[in-house]
């Protein structure tokens, strides 16, 4: 039996080899504790479960759903945007659901890139857009983000023949795996590079509503033009502790939205009608939970950087996002580091060469640890220390 090339050459996922490596530890009687996956473990607000509850009973919504979803969740979407960002969007043009952002990101070059047509991918990144443009038949171009450039892409430094020839570009801020931050002004020279080249922007913007010290993260729509160029993709996964239920949306260019619902309608059957009236709920619904949980993002933020420079590294206490980019030590991959630190203590941190070879030299660490094993793991980690 043969595999597709297109499968043959793909690297396994990252989350899927680490978990792999926690099961295989647990197996042997060690006590894990994983700092690795950003899987919240607060739960689902209960306003927010009771109306799920009572969409599943309604008849209505146990059929098949529309592939495009339902009339409501995407007003809600739109309303949401128009509060929380001042940015207005046609629900019926201009908003689309999704499977979770995962789902989204991994259909849109599909939308766009043919055989041999490069995508501008930010390196460390998410996985998931390299080996969706790479599923496409895409070619991947690397955007090195660095510690020195705050982590943002130089898109003076992309080659003209690359530029050229590019299709898209992924963007990715409050980002994953940094916690790298990007303002207005940014996103606007992203829209003036994608002008000048003809190229889709594709934002994911998953970590919006997770953040710190009174800072506001910003969507990629607020900025000038943003619109004749881009598609933001977003999820309530992080916001309202969703991860399980799977749902998100894509807003932005008509033309752009028309594309991507075209490639779903074809492949999906669209979000359960109760889980989306659960997430018109989410939307809809007091929003007090998000304060509360980046309240406690905030907390084990703070106590987890203290941890982490008594093993050595260096970070930077992010605004953002749900993790910490730690730099280690001159000359110690990650690879090795992770391994080590986890045969030493059980802790697990994620490899950044994971995200890409512009991450070597850093871990990821996230804080959606339970209290009681955070502060173990912090115990662990100030017991031990890099060398």
């Amino acid at each position: 039996m043969n595999l597709a090339k297109r499968v043959q050459d793909l690297p396994p996922y990252l989350f899927a080899a680490i978990s792999k490596k926690i099961a295989q530890k647990k197996a042997e009687g060690v006590d894990v504790i994983s700092f690795a996956i950003g899987d919240p473990d607060l739960p689902t607000p209960p306003h927010i479960l009771d109306s799920l509850v009572q969409a599943a009973r309604d008849p209505a919504n146990q059929g098949y759903p529309d592939s495009d979803g339902l009339p409501e969740y995407r007003k809600a979407v739109a309303d949401w945007y128009k509060r929380r960002f001042g940015v207005a969007f046609d629900p019926d043009k201009e908003v689309l659901p999704l499977i979770g952002s995962k789902e989204g990101l991994g259909h849109i070059p599909l939308c766009f890139i043919d055989p041999g047509d490069v995508a501008l991918v930010p390196d460390p990144g998410y996985p998931v857009y390299p080996v969706s443009v790479q599923l496409a038949g895409g070619t991947v171009h690397a955007l090195p983000l660095t510690q020195e450039q705050d982590f943002l892409p130089d898109f003076d430094a992309v080659p003209a023949d690359v530029a050229n020839k590019a299709k898209l570009l992924f963007l990715n801020y409050p980002s994953n795996p940094t916690s790298a931050i990007a303002d207005v002004a940014f996103f606007e020279r992203a829209v003036a590079f994608a002008k000048q080249h003809d190229i889709v922007v594709v934002h994911d913007m998953a970590y919006s509503e997770i953040a710190y010290d009174e800072y506001v993260p910003p969507s990629f729509m607020e900025a000038t033009g943003a619109r004749d160029v881009g598609i933001e993709v977003h999820s309530l996964s992080k916001s309202y502790n969703m991860t399980g239920w799977r749902i998100g949306m894509a807003v932005g260019n008509a033309d752009l939205i028309d594309a991507l619902a075209r490639v779903k309608s074809n492949l999906d059957s669209g979000i359960p009608n109760a889980i989306q009236r659960m997430a018109i709920t989410a939307l809809e619904g007091p929003q007090e939970s998000i304060q509360e949980n980046n309240a406690v993002y905030q907390r084990r933020r703070d106590t987890l950087v203290d941890a982490v420079r008594s093993a050595g590294l260096e970070v930077i206490p992010p605004k953002a996002s749900l993790y910490l980019w730690c730099r280690l030590p001159d000359g110690m991959g990650s690879i090795d580091f992770a391994a080590k630190l986890l045969d030493d203590t059980g802790v697990v941190v994620t490899p950044g060469v994971g995200y890409g070879k512009h991450g070597e030299g850093y871990v990821r660490l996230s804080l959606t640890v339970p209290d009681d094993r955070l502060q173990e793991g912090i115990r662990r980690l100030k017991a031990w220390r890099a060398t």
